[in-house]
């Protein structure tokens, strides 16, 4: 800078003069510098105290399936308006993709080979409740891939819309007294169904106890105190879309043979109710 060298020849007032403009640009420099800012693509870092919103389920599209070629037949149909509800949609279709899964790793292992009836996978998906609180889908089916008959399938989907999850059987009821208390209820409706049943056939004594023990020793193997048991469960509700029952389900040879089908048991509110976690006992019917 010559400011200085000037002084005499611009006078004191000249002098000042220049120094006053100087550092008046000097200022405006520093007033334009722009403030730092992350640099660009940098992750910002939450408050300790927030989460992160949830991202929202993507949409699922659950289109009807039919198809036939010499090897496979499929068909799988599903209810209407279900894909308002974005999770329980996937949850519908993860099922139904894990079983076609399985179906063409059967056809894929016979090669070259045409089976001599085609392998076949049937599944048919259907609400059975929808209220604010509720939404029961049931999946029923089967898939053959040789053999004397299909392998069942059978399932059960509860959704609850307000928490937009599914309820299953180990959040419902949390430890292991809940499920004793329902193991001992559900194996005593299924024994005696089986000996009402067995009773009424012409049996002779000795046949109709190996019968009945036989018949018991699968009950309680199906029917043990642990959720794994009773995962596939569906709602009894009253008018006002309480909880008065849960129907238990029971696909072929988890309780009895593959020729007594589906077996269900009812199991009153008034007996889960006490065992139920905190966070589900409103949907229940109280008293």
């Amino acid at each position: 800078m010559k400011i200085a060298g000037n002084r005499r020849a611009l006078g004191y007032g000249g002098w000042a003069l220049a120094l006053g403009l100087v550092l008046v640009a000097g200022c405006k420099r520093d007033a334009e510098t722009p403030t730092q800012t992350p640099a660009e693509g940098a992750t910002a870092t939450l408050p300790e105290n927030m989460d992160a919103p949830a991202a929202p389920e993507a949409p699922v599209e659950l289109r009807d399936v039919i198809e036939n070629t010499p090897k496979a037949v499929v068909g799988i149909t599903y209810p209407q308006d279900v894909s308002q509800y974005p999770g329980l949609a996937k949850a519908l279709s993860d099922y139904a993709t894990a079983a076609r899964g399985e179906l063409q790793q059967a056809v894929d292992g016979l090669g070259n080979d045409t089976p001599t009836m085609p392998y076949e996978l049937s599944l048919t998906f259907e609400k059975l409740l929808e209220t604010p609180q509720l939404v029961v889908v049931s999946a029923d089916g089967s898939r053959y891939t040789g053999g004397a008959h299909g392998e069942p399938l059978v399932a059960r989907f509860v959704w609850l819309p307000d928490q937009q999850k599914l309820l299953t059987a180990e959040s419902l009821i949390p430890d292991t007294k809940g499920w004793a208390a329902v193991s001992d209820y559900v194996a005593d409706q299924l024994r005696e169904r089986v000996a009402t049943r067995l009773s009424a056939e012409d049996m002779e004594p000795g046949q109709l106890q190996e019968s009945l023990r036989s018949a018991s020793r699968m009950i309680a193997d199906g029917t043990g105190a642990s959720a794994d048991n009773f995962s596939q469960f569906q709602p009894v509700t009253d008018p006002q879309g309480h909880i008065t029952a849960l129907r238990f389900v029971f696909p072929p040879y988890q309780v009895g043979p593959y020729s007594d089908g589906t077996q269900t048991v009812d199991v009153p509110a008034s007996l889960l109710v006490p065992h139920v976690a905190p966070a589900f006992a409103g949907l229940f019917a109280q008293g």
